[in-house]
This record gives C-alpha cells, structure tokens and sequence, in this order.
C-alpha cells in the first residue's frame, strides 16, 4: 500500500498520570447546521472516541488550531468547529461531508504539505494503525507543530488484558482477530497495530512527552480478565528488573509498568494518549 486511508472507522520527568473519565463530559452543545451534520455523519471509531479525544484537547485552552487526520467523513471535524476550534481537515480520500472547512488530501506515509510550527493541536483519531511508516508520520507531526502543541492520538488497544490473552491463544489482538486479506491489501487494513510501549517509544524517541493516557470505555467483558493482572504486574516487573543495568532504566521502567498496567491501558478498549511536542 502506497497510501493511508481514514481509520475504518478516526511520568518521565515531568510526566502526569491522568486518568480522564471513560464518560467525559460533552464538547458543547450543537446547533443549526452543525447539528444535522453530526446526526448524518457516521463516528466510524468505537463508542466515546471522540468525546474523550475532545475531553482530553478541551484542557489545552491554547490550543485553537487543530489539524484531524485522517478525517473521514468529518465527524470529528464537525464536533470541533461547534465548539470553535479552527480545523484543517485531512485524509487520503475526498471523504469529507462537512461544507465550509478546508481539506486537503493527502498520504499520511509521504511528508504533509502544511508549514512549519503552523497547528496547535494534531488529533489522529484511529490512523497510526493503518501507516507503513509511522514513525516519519510522528516525525512530520513533530514539524507542523508549534512549540508546546499537542499531538491526540486513539488506537485499538492492544495492550489490554483481554486482547493480550487472545493474542496468547490465537496469535491475533482484539481488533485483529483473523488474517488480513493478502490478495486485496487496501488502506483501512490494521497493518500496524501497535502495544502501548511501542507508542511511548514512538513518541518519546522523536521530540514527544506523553502527558496523559485515556481510554474510551471498559467494556463490561474485559472485567472478566482481571484475575490476570496482579500476575502479569509481577512477571513484568521480574522480567524488567533482569535486564536493568542502571538507575535511568529502571526509572523508566518502573514508569512504563505504571502506564502499561493503568486503568485506561490494562482494561480500555481503545486506547488514547496525549503528548506534548518539545522543541525550541
């Protein structure tokens, strides 16, 4: 695949561990034309994605312009402008429904065509799955970004207790749950699921600090898994504790066990994060 699509549906020092709600307040109230547009257009992600996506950029008063890629049908785009963000819409398909914002098309794999330093927000709403190159996307979120900015990324969680079991017994994650279809490879497959360890790396080896991680929703079946989680706390903690050969890492990695077996992380059913761009 050359291009993405749209999702098939979109502490280290310093750090915060933040638990936003799993039923995050509404964005605001919609009205008019905005209000017919949210009730024609599919949220093609699960259940309370965007909401709490918007819960999460609602905490960054600075934050005005936001760029959502990849876009969709507009969902998200129309939740944003109702509440006066100013929003540049992107995907690699012309599948936007919502008149008068600004869309560009664009591959998420290639550079984006926006300047430097020029959005205060990223949100990638269920996209980083679908990317053959995640890490040059991260790297151009970094460069559009102004100093200070936020990058808001969901994907599906696999990290979580109920897929890391199905994983052990299948060798495939929740969202994954059978084989991609080799003969048609398209866009909206999930050629790159990622855990959330994978993400911290990516995140804070290429200019990114996570400040807080959210999920959407506990679904009332991954409480059934969590007779596994003071077993897998304990096994991590022994198989980190044997390859720690400093007090750096063994920091570090007693904060990744904290994230990796969090409420949001152990039990969530997409997982959201939120990091801070770092850059003079």
């Amino acid at each position: 695949m050359g291009e993405t699509a749209r999702a098939a549906r979109g502490r280290s020092p310093g750090f915060t561990a933040r638990r936003v709600s799993l039923q995050p307040r509404p964005a605001g109230l919609l009205e008019g034309r905005v209000a017919n547009e949210q009730a024609t257009i599919h949220e093609a992600t699960t259940k309370n994605t965007h909401a709490t996506v918007a819960a999460l950029l609602s905490t960054e008063p600075s934050c005005r312009r936001v760029l959502d890629i990849p876009c969709g049908e507009g969902a998200f785009v129309s939740r944003l402008r109702a509440t006066g963000y100013e929003v540049q819409a992107v995907d690699v398909q012309p599948l936007l429904k919502v008149a008068g914002v600004p869309f560009t098309r664009a591959d998420m794999n290639a550079p984006l065509p926006f300047a430097d330093d020029g959005f205060d927000a990223v949100a990638c709403i269920d996209g980083i799955e679908h990317l053959e190159r995640p890490f040059d996307f991260v790297r151009e979120c970094r460069r559009i970004l102004r100093p200070g900015g936020v990058l808001l990324l969901s994907t599906p969680n696999i990290s979580a207790l109920r897929s890391r079991w199905r994983w052990l017994l299948t060798g495939f994650h929740n969202k994954g749950k059978t084989p991609l279809d080799e003969t048609a490879p398209n866009p909206w497959h999930h050629i790159g699921l990622v855990s959330f360890p994978e993400i911290r790396y990516l995140l804070h080896s290429n200019g990114f600090r996570i400040t807080a991680i959210a999920a959407n929703r506990v679904k009332a079946v991954s409480w059934l898994y969590t007779p596994l989680w003071p077993l897998a706390w304990l096994v991590t903690g022994l198989v980190f504790r044997r390859w720690e050969k400093d007090q750096a890492m063994r920091l570090r990695s007693a904060e990744v066990r904290r994230q990796l077996y969090s409420l949001p992380v152990a039990l969530g059913e997409t997982l959201i994060v939120k990091a801070a761009c770092e850059k003079s």
